[in-house]
């Protein structure tokens, strides 16, 4: 069976940092497209971060200069550095594996068929 697993998650002040951690048995994975995204209670989850099967990433709005997603295929491990957590940035993190998105969908979650069971981060003073 194909998993994603997060870890990473936790409390957090504002301004603090986090490293989200996705380890995958994905054994192709380093030819598939990859995200993160995130989701509050009552609110429609939305995308993070993605990066694409020639390594070419994307930002939510919300996270540019702040996030960086990255991968080590040598682990089939991907990664979200988080800086200057904010508040609003309070989610379950959920990470996301594709093995084709098509043009133009990479921040859309439906593009994405493997997902993790996620990660809570908590940002608050």
């Amino acid at each position: 069976q194909l998993e994603l697993v997060e870890s990473g998650g936790g409390d957090v002040q504002p301004g603090g940092s986090l490293r989200l951690s996705c380890a995958s048995s994905i054994y192709w994975f380093d030819r598939i497209c990859v995200g993160w995204f995130r989701q509050v209670p009552g609110r429609e989850g939305e995308a993070v971060a993605t990066m694409d099967s020639g390594y070419r990433t994307d930002y939510a709005d919300s996270g540019k200069g702040r996030f960086n997603i990255s991968r080590d295929n040598a682990d089939n491990t991907l990664y979200l550095q988080m800086n200057s957590l904010k508040l609003e940035d309070t989610a379950v993190y959920y990470c996301a594996a594709a093995d084709v998105v098509p043009p133009g969908r990479g921040l859309h979650r439906a593009a994405y068929n493997y997902w993790g069971q996620g990660t809570q981060v908590t940002v608050s003073s």
